[in-house]
């Protein structure tokens, strides 16, 4: 069915990872409507991306949420995002979204929404687990929900999209290439550039459920920078699958990561004295980044990989900004979670605002090379507790004496301990890394 197994995100850190299957869909389902349904009145609403499994395990979805006694609202295609964002205005119970993100057309997932377009509460979560290790029971007849399907969803959420500027904000004279992956973004993110003025250049918006992701979107750039130049664009915007994740091609052909564009929109908050504390960003944030943002008073702190780990901290402090260098870029200013078309729009207004091109404003921050090296290593020990690791890892921080930095951390995934040494010397950094790497190669020999 398929090639790897994601977890449900939002409860992913409870439940574990599931095989992503129909009858797994079906249970699921079942598992969330009856925990859903304990809330009061039930309605859940159901979007997906484009590949062409989301068909199958929408329908799976649906019977089990409707044998549960939870009405259903299908929106189809739409970016997770979106799915976010509909669920606070329909006052839905819970928002659920078949994606797999930037991965290839064979691999499967779903993330959860609560009614506020936020992580589910963890007593749900828990309910969520138990039930899914009880037998299935199917409500009476009179109680199985109802199927119903929005049909002006993207209307509204193109709607949505454009609030986050002015209201007299215009793209005019702006041309911009937009490579939609052919993922969920391919009906609405042509049109909010458009209705705000832009000249459009569309990308990779033909899903045809085989093709999502495959050589486009943000996880494959060269397609964007090739057609910007020439196009002779301004600049171009790349999604991934499910939209929740953008980066972006200066005039000249250049790769704008999830850390520049943060940075943009975080120095453009200050700049206006909207920016609410600080910004987070992850371990794996260039030390760049840090620096740039510390130049002008702005608190900078690191959150675990991934991003969830951005909103946990960005919530805990009340912080409005955050992401990773993977293009996720969290507004809460705007929405409650990462969302690539708004994040791409306050890029926009900020080069608006200083009357200043993509490739100029990048300039303010000075990337720091960064050097990642991954080594496989058995079963065992762990090799980053291994004391000759610890101490060669503190006797290169020091030598870099505040200016760069070292992470070691052990894959989510796969059987690798990934080694990244960063900072000002690119031959400094590059050597460093590769000590480190041999010594954790040898001590897990």
């Amino acid at each position: 069915m398929s090639k790897k197994y994601f977890g449900t995100d939002g409860i992913r850190g409870r439940v574990g990872v599931y095989p992503i299957t129909p009858d797994f869909m079906l249970k699921l389902g079942w598992a969330a409507g009856m925990a859903f349904r304990k809330m009061g009145a039930c309605k859940v609403l159901v979007g997906k991306d484009t590949r062409i499994s989301g068909y199958m395990f929408e329908s799976a979805l649906e019977a089990g949420l409707t044998s549960a006694g939870a009405d259903v609202m299908l929106l189809g295609p739409m970016p997770t995002p979106a799915i976010a964002y509909l669920s606070r205005t329909f006052q839905a119970e819970a928002g659920i979204v078949i994606s797999a993100s930037h991965n290839p057309h064979d691999d499967n997932g779903i993330k959860f929404f609560s009614g506020k377009g936020t992580k589910l509460p963890d007593e749900l979560e828990l309910m969520i687990e138990e039930l899914l290790d009880t037998p299935m029971t199917v409500v009476e007849s009179s109680k199985i929900g109802k199927v119903s399907r929005i049909n002006d969803a993207s209307g509204r959420y193109i709607e949505f999209c454009k609030s986050s500027v002015p209201t007299s904000t215009s793209f005019s004279g702006l041309k911009i290439v937009i490579d939609c992956a052919h993922g969920a973004t391919y009906k609405v993110a042509p049109s909010v550039f458009r209705e705000l003025g832009a000249e459009v250049v569309v990308l990779s918006a033909q899903p045809n459920g085989l093709n999502i992701n495959d050589n486009c979107g943000s996880t494959h750039m060269g397609q964007l920078q090739a057609a910007v130049l020439a196009e002779h664009a301004d600049l171009g915007i790349a999604f991934d699958g499910d939209g929740d994740r953008v980066l972006m091609v200066d005039h000249t052909g250049a790769i704008v990561d999830g850390d520049e564009l943060l940075f943009i929109i975080a120095r453009d908050l200050h700049d206006r004295g909207k920016l609410q504390g600080g910004v987070v960003g992850t371990l794996m944030s260039n030390l760049g980044l840090e620096l740039a943002l510390a130049e002008l008073g702005i608190p900078f702190v690191r959150a675990n990989v991934g991003d969830r780990y951005v909103i946990a901290e960005l919530l805990e402090r009340n912080w409005l900004v955050g992401g990773e260098n993977s293009g996720h870029v969290v507004c809460f200013n705007h929405t409650t979670t990462g969302d690539a078309i708004i994040a791409a729009l306050q890029v926009l207004m900020a080069l608006k605002t200083r009357n200043e091109g993509l490739a100029q404003t990048r300039q303010a921050l000075r990337k720091c090379p960064q050097v990642l090296i991954n080594v496989r290593f058995g079963g065992g020990d762990n090799p980053l507790e291994h004391p000759a690791v610890k101490e060669a890892s503190a006797r290169v921080t020091q030598a870099m004496a505040g200016r760069g930095r070292v992470l070691l951390r052990k894959s989510g995934t796969e059987p690798l301990v990934r080694v990244m040494v960063e900072g000002e010397d690119e031959t400094q950094v590059r050597s460093y890394a590769e000590e480190l790497a041999k010594l954790v190669t040898e001590v897990s020999a």
